[in-house]
């Protein structure tokens, strides 16, 4: 790949530093113009980052003809407006896992850029890491044998704070959107369908939003995954698939640097597969490959599975008779 692509990073936050670090070591990607509400936030981010077009509004943004591509990374609650908002002006856009609150918000997002002949893809930046890239190769051969388990967790502890986004249902809150999506996203990527059966437990905290939760899937021929997710507890980060000739182990599963085989009838084996700067650039780089030869959606991340694992969880929130405002 030689063609440079300009992007454009709407919302300067935490992840959106994140994003911008990995594009520095793509030689084929140039940070254009970064966009911010907060006065003098977009102006300080490009500062760092060397940017030399900064806005304090989207629409200097969105309208900016040098501008290739554009990185949705706002709260949950504005990735639905914030992503309409680049379609309609003509622009690709990779947002945000997760692409937006629910399913109906989501399947008029994936209608509105594919009525436009424009490139869609949710921020999924695990699928793009090196070493579940290698898993996925593992599966595809069969290594495993036929998969019967899944288990996935991810919880961080976090102060109870209602003004932080993480306990704010103003802002899309709750452990569900914002770390759930991760394990409910690597059993559909090992499953390659969504649950047939979907058993869930929730505790709503005091702020209306889920604080921690925990998905049993049933899948056909009696597959299963259990899965959680928590902002009030510590949690190991891992994930194991167990299969008919063995299991995996993938220690920090959302952005993993090692796998451990255990197939039947012999010892364990660490396989480590390291990646370069912050991994946000792997999901950069399928972005541009995407665009360079025409694509407007990834194979690893399409649009339908985003769909169906925003379904996946409506349905959970609905078993906790959870919505959020305007909903």
């Amino acid at each position: 790949m030689s063609k440079i692509t300009k992007w454009g990073i709407l919302g300067c936050g935490k992840i959106a530093n994140k994003f911008a670090e990995g594009l520095e070591v793509l030689p084929v990607a140039i940070l254009e113009a970064v966009a911010s509400k907060t006065e003098g936030k977009a102006e300080n981010f490009g500062k760092i980052f060397g940017v030399k077009n900064t806005y304090n509004n989207y629409e200097e943004l969105v309208n900016n003809p040098a501008v290739d591509v554009i990185y949705v990374a706002t709260t949950h609650n504005f990735h639905y407006k914030n992503a309409l908002l680049c379609l309609n002006h003509g622009k690709p856009v990779l947002c945000e896992k997760p692409i937006t609150l629910n399913a109906k918000q989501a399947e008029q997002l994936i209608n509105t850029a594919r009525n436009n002949n424009l490139f869609l893809m949710e921020a999924m930046w695990t699928r793009f890491i090196p070493c579940i890239v290698k898993l996925n190769e593992f599966l595809d051969e069969g290594l495993l044998g036929e998969i019967q388990h899944v288990t996935a967790n991810f919880g961080i502890k976090k102060e109870l704070d209602p003004k932080v986004r993480s306990f704010n249902p103003d802002l899309g809150g709750g452990a569900l959107l914002d770390l759930g999506i991760y394990p409910i996203s690597f059993a559909r990527m090992i499953y390659k369908q969504p649950p047939s059966k979907i058993k869930s437990s929730a505790y709503i905290g005091k702020t209306n939003v889920d604080e921690k939760s925990c998905y049993l899937f049933e899948y056909e021929n009696g597959q299963t995954a259990m899965l959680s997710s928590s902002h009030r507890l510590i949690m190991p980060h891992d994930a194991s698939i167990f299969g008919t000739k063995g299991y995996l182990e993938i220690p920090h599963f959302y952005h993993p640097t090692k796998m451990i085989l255990k197939l039947e009838g012999r010892p364990k084996k660490t396989i480590k597969i390291p990646f370069k700067s912050t991994g946000y650039n792997y999901e950069a780089m399928e972005v541009m490959q995407c665009l360079n030869t025409g694509k407007l959606e990834s194979k690893i991340m399409p649009l339908d599975e985003t769909l169906e694992i925003m379904k996946t969880m409506d349905i959970l929130r609905s078993q906790w008779h959870l919505k959020y405002p305007g909903e």
